[in-house]
């Protein structure tokens, strides 16, 4: 027990999703196998297959090796093949995938057969040998077996990549229809985007400084989902985000926003050698509520309106005027112990807004 705590203190928030999915995918395809083995073998007599019996044993015995290799394939899918396959079309994905997990299947059933002919059948392994190879040379046994399980592999892969279109949870929200109706919620709101952008797009050209976003991007990302920021959206080199607003996530806001600069600084080499370029960003950040709800007929989302996205886009655009890297105004702050250094710098009159508001530079 202890162990585990330890190993899961190590592991970063995007590790621990990952190896939770694995988890899920596992459980819903040991699921799955099972109820298409009794479907399988119900019409048929008990004795008339290799897996006729149906026990106690036989099934916890199933249960366990499809569940351990459904482990392993669910690893491989989700942490090394979408690494390989990263740069690769979606189609070219899918179908790549759907064939490796496919052999993998093969290893699976390879295992049943053994097992199987091992401690339900008390025969040998040259039994569950011979048993194995004749099923895996009869075409009609791979057209039935391998038919169900790539359409499986495939719907799993196109459930995921639906998933992380969103922030994780967000899927999970349009499913249920969490927010059919409009909720009122009290979040903090960050805005964040490349300092110094047109002067980078002019040095790099069209399609290297997309490049250059997208890599900006897709570290600040990490940190973002590192402290459960809900990314709402990326606007060009804009990323916006936001936590319900307690004092445990102003913090944890924060902290999301030193790591970006954090993870910026640590890969200066790779930017420095692939486009001569040092990324930094500016950053506002305001709390208060919003409405939040559903919309889209085609294409559905999570929307959020109100005053404080207007607000914080304001302050956003008042780093450049101030020149100041971070901002938060006093409603993200106020009663909250937090870890850094902050700077109040009055009140300030922001663009489109009747009244001032107090803010302040955060020294991150």
């Amino acid at each position: 027990m202890i162990l585990l705590k330890h190993i899961k203190a190590r592991l970063s928030f995007i590790q621990k999703y990952h190896f939770k999915l694995v988890f899920i995918v596992a459980i819903i395809w040991t699921a799955i196998d099972l109820i298409y083995w009794y479907l399988d073998i119900s019409p048929k007599p008990k004795n008339d297959a290799t897996f006729g019996f149906i026990t106690t044993e036989a099934v916890l015995l199933r249960c366990a090796i499809v569940f351990f290799m459904s482990c392993v394939m669910g690893y491989l899918l989700i942490f090394k093949l979408r690494q390989v396959f990263r740069n690769y079309a979606l189609i070219v994905n899918l179908l790549v995938k759907s064939a490796i997990m496919l052999s993998a299947s093969l290893v699976m059933n390879f295992l049943l057969h053994i097992a199987y002919s091992l401690f339900i059948l008390d025969l040998t392994i040259i039994h569950g040998l011979h048993r194995f190879f004749g099923d895996a040379t009869s075409f009609v046994w791979l057209l039935q077996h391998s038919v169900g399980w790539i359409i499986l592999f495939l719907l799993t892969q196109i459930i995921i990549e639906i998933n992380e279109k969103y922030s994780p949870g967000v899927f999970w929200d349009i499913l249920i229809g969490k927010y059919i109706q409009p909720k009122v919620q009290k979040r903090i709101v960050m805005f964040m985007d490349l300092h110094d952008s047109t002067p980078i797009a002019v040095k790099l050209g069209s399609t290297d400084n997309f490049k250059f976003i997208r890599d900006f991007i897709y570290f600040v990302s990490i940190a973002l989902i590192e402290y459960d920021g809900r990314i709402y959206q990326y606007v060009g080199d804009e990323i916006v985000v936001s936590w319900l607003h307690t004092p445990n996530n102003v913090n944890k806001c924060l902290d999301a926003l030193a790591l970006s600069s954090r993870l910026l600084k640590r890969n200066s080499n790779y930017f420095q050698a692939r486009y001569g370029v040092l990324p930094e960003f500016k950053a506002g950040i305001h709390a208060g509520e919003v409405t939040v709800g559903e919309i889209g007929v085609i294409k559905k989302d999570i929307a959020m309106s109100g005053d404080t996205m207007n607000t914080a886009a304001r302050i956003r655009t008042s780093c450049t005027e101030l020149t100041f890297k971070y901002i938060a105004s006093k409603e993200v702050l106020a009663g909250v112990e937090i870890n850094w250094q902050v700077e109040s710098l009055g009140l300030v009159e922001l663009k489109g807004k009747t009244e001032s508001i107090e803010l302040f530079e955060l020294k991150i």
